[in-house]
Order: structure tokens, then C-alpha cells, then sequence
């Protein structure tokens, strides 16, 4: 696969950070609202930077949402309980076949259930099978191993976090008054996601053994790993209440008693499922898992640090939104989208479009807030199901993330691997994932 050598060393030469290509992307925008669009009686000047800065902020609420998953998620990743199940997968894996099977299908569940679970769980998952299979001398492809744990994220959007279904199953969203509020069992939880949901679960761990089965050099991890040094220390005082289990896992267990009632008062449990609800239920499991107060906040103070990326680009492509919103840019780009599409094709290059912006804009979130309006204006015109249109950008979304290597990095530094090592399988990954979820478009 020196191809792939080739493409990385392409990567680190051409792409630069993700903040600058937000900026880049932010450029272009500007770029294309002030030659495609009519400015009126104001300057392209003005007409371009009023629409990005009505837009800049409007994400606030929906940036410390999506912090707040991926921090609960780790944070819950990091706990006693979460790290016995580790050690009992582990046991299972006695040889590289079986290891590419169940780090694969539980990284699978863990992504399907909290998508910043899922990316730290993989990654621990795929160093702790390393490190063992290396005490006891199983033959094991390390590199295959760690890109089986970074599945979680080819499989998010289409699960319990997934930010666009989650997102249009709120009253304000900002496409409400286009397609109104879209309930979890049109999107998540209709008939098509839930086959996609099991298919992927039986045909990717068999893929992944498939994977194992090939020729490989034997590698292992460095004996340097992932760890995180959670203890309670000698308190003295009113410190002594933050080392009380009693307090941590009493005042999570209320976070998830309010979660439980709510949900039972619902008329309809569909409706209860969004990224604030979603966000309350991972607080409460992630006191309740800790237990001591200190404890929780030693591994929320290791989580936060995957989240500056978050917090310091939504607001640019917050205002990328508002650039394509505001200045009529969003219009433009649909009428062509629309040209190009009929009502049985549109499925598929909804899925494409969001695959392609995904490798330059690795955020499900702000895509939704890009990508979304002229998605659904499309769909309109076209007469094709705003669900069917919000889970074919989530699985094009998805699927890109094995191509793109930003959401990698946490697991690249807990695995000890550089992006070319697990590359070539998560591109494999990527084509299957590709095949499964297309065929789901057009089936259903």
C-alpha cells in the first residue's frame, strides 16, 4: 500500500490545522456569497461580513452541547467500571482474529451509544488488547486492532449522539420552520437505521475478521500507554465531602431518577430524545460511575482537553452558516443541487455531497448547520422525506471520519500509532461502510 505513504505525505504537506481550514472554508464562503450573490444596495464588503456576523454566534448553545457529550463521553470512558469491562473484553481476545472481532463490534456499541464514548473506549479498548496480547505472546496486528477501535466513529451519526437527528428534534432549531420537528423514530430510531444499525453489527466485526486473516507483520504497542491517575488523597475538613462516594453517586443517581420521570411523562418517548436530554442522562452515568466528587472531576479535567477543537471552531462555521443563510448564497447552492438531482438520486448525492464536505469540515455538528439548509431545500423541491435527507448526511457524514484523521488524534495518542499505521484499514473500513450505507438509502 505505498499509495497510501504517498497520499499521508500529500496530507502533512497540503492541510494544515483544522482551525486555519475552517478559516479557509470561511474565505471561500465570503468568496462565493460576494460573486454569486446580489449584494443590494450595500458593498459586496458589507453584504458578505453582515451575514457572517449575524451568524458567528448563533451556535453558542449548540458548541457547549457538543463539548458536553464529548467530555461526559470520556470522562465516563475513564471510570472503575467502564475499565473492568475493558479487561474482560481483553480475555476474550486470545488471538488476532478474535481480537479484530470484538473490538470492532464493541467499539461499534460504545460509538452507537455516545459517539465521544465510543472514540475513547475504542482507543483503550485497542491498547489494553495490545499490551495483553503482548504479555502473552499472541501474534497480533496492532495497527488493524487500533483502526477497529476507531470504528465508534464510522457508525455516530446514525446513533444515540447524533448531532443532526438530535438537532431537528428540537422546537428551535434553526430549520423548524422549513420541515418542523423531526421525532427520533423517523430518524434514529426508524425501521431503515435500525437494519443499518444491525447489519453494521454483524457485517463489519466480520469484516474486521476478514482484515485479520490476511498476512501482517507482528507489532505491538509501546509499553508506555494510556493511563489516568484518578485517587481520593488525605482531605482534611469540608474537603473530606468531595472524597464522599456517598454524595458523587446520590446526586448522580437524582441527574438520572429526573431523566427516568421525564421520559415516562412523555405521551410519546420519541419526543424526549435531544442533545440536552442525551447530555443530562451522561452527566448523571458519569457521577453515578465515579462516585466521589474528586474523582469525577480529575477525569473530567483529563476529558476536557479533547474538547478545545470544539469550542474554538463552531463559531467559525457558525459563521459560515450565516454567510450562506444571510447573504442568499444557501439559495443558489440548492437550485444547482437541485439541477443535478432527481427524486431517486438525491439520497445518494445527499450522502456524497456530505462525505466530501466531511474531509474538510470533520464536524457533524457544524455541518448540519452548513450543510443542512441546502440539503432540506433540495429535498423539498424534490419531494424526498427530510428524515431520509437528515440520515443520509449523517452516514455520509460518518464514513468520511475514517478518511479524515482529526477525529483520530486521541486515539492515535493513546494507541502510540501515527495516522499512515491504521490508514489503510480504516480506509477499507470506509469502503464497506460506504457500500452498507448507501444500499440502506435505496432500499428504504
Amino acid at each position: 500500500m505505498n499509495w497510501v505513504d504517498g497520499y499521508m505525505k500529500w496530507v502533512r504537506k497540503v492541510l494544515p490545522s483544522p482551525f486555519v481550514i475552517a478559516v479557509l472554508l470561511t474565505v471561500l464562503t465570503a468568496v462565493l456569497a460576494g460573486t454569486l450573490t446580489d449584494s443590494g444596495d450595500n458593498t459586496i464588503v458589507r453584504h458578505v461580513t453582515d451575514s457572517w456576523s449575524k451568524g458567528i454566534w448563533e451556535l453558542l448553545a449548540f458548541t457547549m452541547q457538543m463539548m458536553l457529550m464529548l467530555v461526559l463521553g470520556h470522562t465516563i470512558a475513564l471510570s472503575k467500571q467502564v475499565g473492568r469491562v475493558i479487561k474482560l473484553i481483553t480475555g476474550l481476545c486470545t488471538s488476532n482474529v478474535t481480537a479484530a472481532f470484538w473490538v470492532t463490534f464493541c467499539a461499534l456499541l460504545a460509538g452507537y451509544f455516545n459517539w465521544g464514548l465510543g472514540l475513547i473506549f475504542g482507543a483503550i479498548l485497542a491498547n489494553k488488547v495490545g499490551l495483553h496480547a503482548k504479555e502473552k505472546g499472541i501474534e497480533l496486528n496492532y495497527p488493524l486492532i487500533a483502526a477497529c477501535g476507531y470504528t465508534a466513529l464510522m457508525v455516530w451519526h446514525g446513533g444515540l449522539s447524533g448531532s443532526a437527528p438530535l438537532t431537528v428534534n428540537t422546537s428551535d432549531h434553526s430549520l423548524v420552520q422549513q420541515m418542523g420537528v423531526l421525532s427520533p423514530d423517523q430518524t434514529i430510531f426508524g425501521l431503515a437505521n435500525i437494519v443499518a444499525i444491525v447489519a453494521s453489527l454483524v457485517l463489519f466485526p466480520l469484516f474486521a475478521i476478514w482484515l485479520a486473516k490476511r498476512p501482517f507483520r507482528k507489532t505491538y504497542p509501546a509499553n508506555v500507554h494510556h493511563k489516568h491517575h484518578s485517587k481520593d488523597h488525605d482531605a482534611k475538613g469540608a474537603e473530606k465531602l468531595d472524597d464522599s462516594r456517598l454524595i458523587g453517586f446520590v446526586f448522580g443517581a437524582i441527574f438520572i431518577v429526573i431523566a427516568v420521570s421525564e421520559l415516562l411523562r412523555q405521551t410519546s418517548w420519541w419526543n424526549y430524545f435531544n442533545l440536552n436530554t442525551i447530555n443530562f442522562i451522561l452527566f448523571g452515568i458519569a457521577l453515578v460511575s465515579h462516585q466521589s466528587v474528586r474523582r469525577f472531576i480529575q477525569a473530567t479535567e483529563t476529558a476536557i482537553q479533547g474538547s478545545t477543537g470544539i469550542m474554538i471552531q463552531f463559531p467559525l462555521y457558525a459563521g459560515i452558516m450565516g454567510i450562506m443563510k444571510y447573504s442568499g448564497l444557501l439559495e443558489v447552492f440548492a437550485h444547482f443541487f437541485i439541477q443535478m438531482s432527481n427524486h431517486d438520486t438525491f439520497p445518494f448525492f445527499a450522502f456524497i455531497s456530505s462525505a466530501v464536505v466531511n474531509i474538510l469540515v470533520p464536524s457533524g455538528g457544524g455541518q448540519w448547520q452548513v450543510q443542512g439548509p441546502i440539503l432540506i431545500e433540495a429535498a423539498q423541491t424534490l419531494n424526498v422525506s427530510s428524515a431520509k435527507t437528515v440520515m443520509a448526511l449523517a452516514y455520509g457524514d460518518q464514513i468520511t471520519n475514517m478518511l479524515q484523521p482529526f477525529w483520530a488524534l486521541p486515539l492515535l495518542g493513546i494507541t502510540g500509532l501515527k495516522a499512515k499505521d491504521i490508514l489503510p484499514y480504516s480506509l477499507l473500513f470506509m469502503i464497506a461502510g460506504t457500500i452498507l450505507f448507501i444500499s440502506i438509502l435505496y432500499l428504504f
